[in-house]
């Protein structure tokens, strides 16, 4: 990877092996712990033999193979597809309760995206906040999946899924019921946590109040594959 001589198991991806060896390599909807799935498509990389790049998070690492992460046209696509997750959502830092501990924000600022040269599409998306505990801006969402996978892999409660495609695409809870009225949902705060903006959010949250804790992820995750 990038030069240098990688060592890897047969059950390996490449970013496993990239993160193993301190090689960074940007990501939003991996999170160790979560089945990877590809969706945000930034952990690119280019592979000698292939014609195009692919996802590190989903692509086995093999014997021989040679991965360069980092290099101009990977970064532009990279700084475009980030581009296009921020004109499809209204995402305002200022006013947002992840401002300053947020992954996407992070990610525009490692990747220099201080501006957009895509048309804003500003859709009209809806604030659910009728559970109790917790809310859904679904202004700020970018689509990771991560709360179906935490919620349906770790909880086993299975409350949110995606419906619709394309720019209609959004997360919804027990067949697009509101989130409060969802009976299967547990409240437990997985899916809050394990959100990388302020989509998921602690009510009573103010600007820049939400701190996500993950720390719980990689522990269910290992107790879980111990019960199986």
């Amino acid at each position: 990877i990038d030069g240098r001589d990688c060592g890897a198991r047969d059950d390996q991806t490449i970013l496993d092996v990239a993160r193993e060896n301190g090689i960074d390599i940007p990501t939003l909807c991996h999170l160790s712990g979560l089945e990877p799935i590809g969706a945000c498509r930034l952990c690119i990389v280019e592979i000698e033999g292939m014609r195009r790049p692919l996802p590190a998070c989903c692509t086995k690492a093999a014997e021989g193979m040679k991965v360069t992460t980092q290099t101009e046209k990977l970064q532009e696509y990279r700084r475009t597809t980030l581009e296009m997750i921020l004109s499809e959502g209204n995402h305002i830092c200022a006013v947002c309760v992840s401002n300053g501990h947020c992954e996407l924000q992070e990610l525009a600022r490692q990747l220099g995206v201080d501006h957009i040269r895509l048309p804003m599409l500003n859709p009209n998306r809806e604030v659910d906040a009728s559970h109790p505990r917790f809310g859904i801006d679904r202004n700020r969402c970018i689509l990771c999946a991560r709360c179906v996978r935490v919620c349906g892999d770790i909880e086993g409660a299975h409350t949110w899924d995606l419906m619709g495609r394309g720019i209609d695409s959004a997360v919804v809870t027990d067949l697009n019921q509101p989130w409060g009225e969802a009976e299967s949902c547990t409240s437990c705060g997985k899916c809050v946590h394990v959100c990388p903006t302020g989509a998921l959010y602690e009510r009573g949250k103010s600007t820049a109040e939400m701190l996500k804790r993950r720390q719980f992820l990689p522990y269910l995750t290992s107790m879980r594959e111990m019960s199986e």
